[in-house]
C-alpha cells in the first residue's frame, strides 16, 4: 500500500477541521445562517403576493410583463435560500442544524411550486394565438417565445389550476422518498472498517470508498467492497421501501399528468423522443462481448487468476503519480485549452479565487461529487479530492457542469437559465475527454499512460457500463409497478444481479448478493430516468472532443454556443447546434470505439 493511501484514508477530519480557503463560497450567498433565515422568511412572504395576479394574467401585455417580472424576482430569491441549504447540508450531513435548514428550503419549493401552479393553466387559457400576438406587440415579452411554445407543446398535460396546485403540494411530502434514504445512507449507515493485507484496520466512509478501491493491496479492495456492500444489505428491506415508494411516485405523477408510461413522461418535458433511450440500450447489448473483452485484458493486466468486482478498480500501475488541488485545475486548464482563453481564465478564477469548489474530504460529506448553482450564485462543486488522477477527472467532469451554468447563466434570461439532464453530462464528460486526450499526448511515460487508463475506464466504466446497466434495470422496475406489481428488496437485488452477470460474462466471478445491492448504492435512481443520460452524455461528449481535436472548422465555437444556449433550445437541438444528432445511434457507436481503443493500448502495454 503507498504511503500517500494511508495518508488519505487513516483518518477522516470532522468539517470543523477544514479550513475556509478549502470550503465552498457560502458567503458570496449569505454571510451567516441567521442571514438565510431571514431571507428564507423574506421569500415565504413574498408568495402571497402572487394573489393579485390570479385571473389577471390574460388581462394585458403589461399584466404579464409584471408577472413575469415579479415571479423571476422570486425565484432568483429562492434559488439562492435553497442552495445554501442544500449545500450546507451536503458538506456535512451529521450537521443537524444544516439538516433541519435543508428540510425548511425543500418545503418552501414546494410552497413555491403551490403559490404559481395557476400560472400555466391561466396563460393556457388566454391562448396560444393571443399570446403570440402579444408577443409581437409587447418588446419585452418576445424573450418568452420558445416558453409559450413549449408551454402549448405540453398543454394536454397540464391540469386544472386546483389540480396543479396540488400537485404542487405534495412534492414536499413525495420528497420524502428520497430524502429518507438519503439521509438513512449519508448520516446513519456505518460501515466496518477495510482492512489490509497487514492487518491494518482503514476506515471506510462515502468518502474513503473509492480511495479504498483503487488500493494496490487487493485485501484492502476485497474488504473495502465487501463491507461497503453489506453495509447496504443490512438495510436493504427500508431502502427497497424508499425506492419502491420513489417509483410509485414516478407512476403517480406520469398518471396524473396523462402519459402511458414514466418513460414517456420523463422524455416528453424535453421534447426527447423515447427511441433516444432505446437507441442507447439496444446499442450496448450489441456491444456486450466489447465489454466482455475489457474483462479480459484486465485480468491478463493484473495477473490473477480470477477476476472481481473489486478488481475493476485496481491500479495498473504502482506509480500513479500524487497531484495537489492546484495541479489539479492547471493540467485542467492546459486540456481545455482549445476552447479559448475566457473559458480557460473563468474556470481557473473560479476554482483558485472564488472558492467554487468544496474540495476537501470530512465526516459527514455526502458521497459522490456534484455541481449545484442558480442563476445568482456561483455554480458550487461538492467533492472529495484525494490527490490522484481519478480525483483530477472527476474535478473536470464537475467544472464542465459548472462552465455549462456559467456560460448558461451569462448568456440567458432566468426563463432559459437552466438546462436539461440530456444534456448536462455532455458539457462534464466532454471536460475529462479533452483532458484525458492532452495527456495522452503529452506524457508518453508507461506507466504515467498506465494510470491514465486506469482513469479513463474507472470513468468509461461508471458511464458505459454501470449506467446502461441502472437504466436497463430502472425500466424493468418502472414497468413492474406501472403494471401494479409489487417491490421487494430480493426481487430487486435478483434483477440487478442477473443484468450484471450478462455484463460481466464469463470473465467476472460474481457475487450476487453484493453485486445485486448495486440498486440501493445509486441515489441517482430517485431520480426517473437519469442514469441513461449519463451514457448518452459521455456519447455526446467524446463525439464532439473528436472534431474539435481534429481541429474541425467552426466546432469550438459551435461547442460554446451549445454551452450557452440553456433551455432557449431543446435538448436535442442544442446538440445539433454543437454538432451532434443523438436520435442516431452514432455518438453511441462511436463511444464503443473509444473504448475499443483504450482497451487495444492496454493490451499493448501487457
Amino acid at each position: 500500500m503507498q504511503a500517500w493511501e494511508v495518508k488519505h484514508m487513516s483518518t477522516v477530519p470532522l468539517r470543523s477541521a477544514i479550513p475556509d480557503e478549502d470550503r465552498y463560497n457560502r458567503e458570496s450567498i449569505f454571510g451567516t445562517p441567521d442571514e438565510w433565515r431571514a431571507a428564507f422568511d423574506r421569500v415565504i412572504s413574498r408568495f402571497a403576493e402572487a394573489d393579485q395576479f390570479k385571473g389577471h394574467l390574460g388581462d394585458s401585455p403589461s399584466t404579464l410583463v409584471r408577472w413575469l417580472s415579479y415571479s423571476e424576482d422570486v425565484a432568483l430569491a429562492v434559488g439562492q435560500v435553497f442552495v445554501y441549504a442544500l449545500m450546507e447540508q451536503a458538506v456535512d450531513k451529521t450537521d443537524q442544524a444544516a439538516n433541519a435548514m435543508a428540510d425548511m428550503a425543500y418545503g418552501m419549493m414546494g410552497r413555491w411550486q403551490a403559490a404559481f401552479s395557476f400560472s400555466n393553466p391561466e396563460l393556457l387559457a388566454v391562448g396560444q394565438a393571443k399570446l403570440n400576438e402579444w408577443l409581437q406587440s409587447e418588446p419585452r415579452l418576445q424573450v418568452y417565445q420558445q416558453m409559450i411554445d413549449d408551454l402549448f407543446r405540453q398543454q394536454a398535460h397540464v391540469r386544472s389550476a386546483e389540480v396543479e396546485e396540488l400537485l404542487g403540494f405534495v412534492s414536499d411530502p413525495f420528497n420524502a422518498f428520497s430524502n429518507s434514504p438519503d439521509s438513512l445512507i449519508n448520516a446513519d449507515l456505518k460501515f466496518k472498517p477495510a482492512r489490509s493485507s497487514t492487518g491494518e484496520e482503514l476506515p471506510l466512509t462515502h468518502g474513503t470508498e473509492g480511495s479504498l478501491l483503487y488500493s494496490t493491496d487487493r485485501e484492502v479492495r476485497r474488504t473495502a467492497w465487501e463491507n461497503y456492500a453489506d453495509g447496504f444489505i443490512s438495510v436493504k428491506n427500508a431502502l427497497a421501501a424508499g425506492l419502491a415508494g420513489a417509483m410509485k411516485r414516478d407512476v403517480f405523477y406520469m398518471r396524473a399528468r396523462r402519459f402511458d408510461n414514466v418513460l414517456e413522461s420523463q422524455l416528453f418535458q424535453y421534447n426527447l423522443p423515447t427511441n433516444v433511450f432505446y437507441n442507447l440500450i439496444e446499442t450496448y447489448k450489441q456491444h456486450i462481448p466489447t465489454w466482455h473483452r475489457y474483462w479480459r485484458a484486465r485480468k491478463k493486466a493484473l495477473g490473477v487468476d480470477q477476476l472481481h468486482p473489486y478488481d475493476i478498480w485496481a491500479p495498473l500501475t504502482q506509480h500513479s503519480p500524487q497531484i495537489d488541488f492546484k495541479q489539479a485545475v492547471a493540467m485542467i486548464g492546459e486540456g481545455l485549452a482549445p476552447l479559448g482563453e475566457d473559458y480557460v481564465s473563468t474556470l481557473r478564477r473560479g476554482c483558485l479565487e472564488q472558492r467554487w469548489v468544496d474540495f476537501q474530504p470530512n465526516a459527514g460529506k455526502t458521497e459522490g461529487a456534484f455541481s449545484f448553482g442558480w442563476q445568482g450564485t456561483h455554480p458550487f462543486i461538492n467533492m472529495s479530492f484525494n490527490g490522484d488522477l481519478r480525483a483530477m477527472s472527476t474535478l473536470a467532469h464537475e467544472l464542465g457542469h459548472s462552465m455549462h451554468s456559467y456560460y448558461t447563466w451569462q448568456n440567458q434570461p432566468f426563463a432559459y437559465a437552466d438546462y436539461s439532464l440530456f444534456v448536462a453530462e455532455t458539457a462534464s464528460n466532454f471536460n475529462q475527454a479533452m483532458v484525458r486526450a492532452h495527456l495522452l499526448a503529452t506524457n508518453p511515460d508507461r506507466e504515467f499512460q498506465l494510470a491514465l487508463i486506469d482513469e479513463t475506464m474507472n470513468n468509461i466504466h461508471r458511464y458505459f457500463f454501470i449506467m446502461p446497466t441502472l437504466s436497463r434495470f430502472e425500466l424493468e422496475v418502472h414497468e413492474r409497478v406501472e403494471r401494479g406489481e409489487g417491490l421487494t428488496a430480493e426481487d430487486l437485488s435478483e434483477l440487478m444481479a442477473d443484468l450484471f452477470a450478462e455484463g460481466y460474462g464469463d470473465e467476472m466471478a460474481v457475487d450476487r448478493e453484493r453485486v445485486g445491492i448495486t440498486w440501493a448504492q445509486f441515489g441517482h435512481l430517485y431520480v426517473p430516468y437519469y442514469t441513461f443520460q449519463y451514457a448518452t452524455g459521455i456519447s455526446a461528449a467524446h463525439a464532439l472532443a473528436a472534431r474539435i481535436l481534429k481541429g474541425e472548422s467552426g466546432a469550438t465555437d459551435k461547442y460554446l454556443q451549445f454551452l450557452s444556449t440553456g433551455n432557449a433550445l431543446y435538448p436535442l437541438d442544442a446538440l445539433k447546434v454543437a454538432g451532434v444528432d443523438m436520435t442516431t445511434p452514432q455518438a453511441v457507436e462511436e463511444t464503443f470505439g473509444v473504448l475499443e481503443q483504450v482497451i487495444e493500448r492496454l493490451e499493448s502495454l501487457f
